[in-house]
């Protein structure tokens, strides 16, 4: 989409128009067209055709689209990113979703389960974070997000029906967890069907959140809530990073106030470049550099959906 330049990268001007700057300045061209259809009134078939750059004849998807994996080879954790993009422009459906619902099988579990990372990533850069197995278990932190993606978009697959009875084991049976992993539990249950069940579910869930202290309810005191093993230093979750829309299940985990004060930490962590920043462990220039503008662009629909002026 072709458009004037912002008007300014200043402090003073808009979020929206500093994160502007920040996007054309450094991000990848699928994340220059997705903030142009969010934000700009873009069009979805360039971002569609973004991603298509990224597609492999497997029918999964490669090429670093999760920056922490490098390397071309397909694998779960870019194949769900790019259903993730999918269903934000309108276009998780047809032969596009049946393809990716085919190499998911491919690379499941007996149970219908998703590894973090397939085999085939074996030679290439990956983050130290995500270490290549030659038979890697499955996982809800990579399952939940794609089955409930895919139960959303009303898709029917037969491995659909494996790997949604392997989240909902899985989610009922957290006891000890940690904040990327409810992310995924909770993607999971506002897809599924079962509203009843995944209702009941999330109750048990947000119980289990505030009990162990996975979301950081005091944006002034963050020390006073633990870091996750394996985290990086200060790699807190706030309210926001569950409850990315005001309809999600995981809203009534939090009073108005506990929410309003973590949008309130996301809207002021903003950086003075226009960009917000990676939390997680940073392991080499490049995946952060490409990170970041994903990043800012969530940030900015989750302020948005919730009601929070971004200009």
């Amino acid at each position: 989409m072709a458009g004037k330049p912002p008007e300014t990268s200043a402090p003073s001007a808009s979020p929206l128009a500093r994160a502007e700057h920040f996007v054309w300045l450094t991000a990848r061209v699928l994340e220059q067209r997705r903030f142009a259809y969010h934000f700009l009134r873009g069009g979805a078939d360039p971002v569609e055709a973004a991603l298509t750059a990224y597609l492999n004849e497997d029918g999964g998807y490669g090429h670093a689209l999760e920056p922490d994996l490098r390397g071309p080879v397909s694998q779960p954790l870019h194949t769900a990113y790019a259903l993730r993009v999918l269903d934000s422009i309108g276009r998780c459906g047809g032969l596009r979703v049946e393809r990716i619902c085919r190499y998911l099988t491919e690379v499941s579990t007996h149970e219908g389960a998703l590894p973090a990372v397939h085999p085939s990533q074996r030679g290439y850069p990956a983050a130290p974070f995500v270490p290549v197995e030659d038979a890697p278990a499955g996982e809800l932190l990579s399952t939940g997000p794609v089955v409930g993606l895919l139960h959303r978009n009303q898709v029917w697959h037969a491995w659909l029906f494996r790997a949604t009875e392997f989240c909902w084991a899985a989610v009922e049976s957290l006891e000890k967890s940690h904040p990327y992993e409810v992310q995924a539990a909770v993607a999971f249950l506002d897809g599924v069907p079962d509203r009843a069940r995944a209702q009941a579910a999330s109750d048990r869930l947000g119980r289990l959140v505030r009990e162990q202290g996975l979301a950081v309810l005091d944006p002034d005191r963050p020390e006073d809530y633990p870091v996750a093993d394996g985290y990086a230093p200060g790699e807190h979750h706030y309210p926001h990073d569950y409850a990315r829309v005001p309809d999600s299940l995981a809203r009534r985990w939090f009073t108005d106030e506990e929410m309003s004060r973590s949008l309130d930490h996301l809207a002021a962590s903003q950086q003075e470049d226009g960009g917000w920043p990676v939390t997680w462990r940073q392991w080499a220039p490049g995946p952060a550099l490409e990170a970041r503008p994903t990043v800012t662009v969530e940030a900015l629909r989750t302020l948005r959906a919730h009601g929070r002026p971004i200009g």
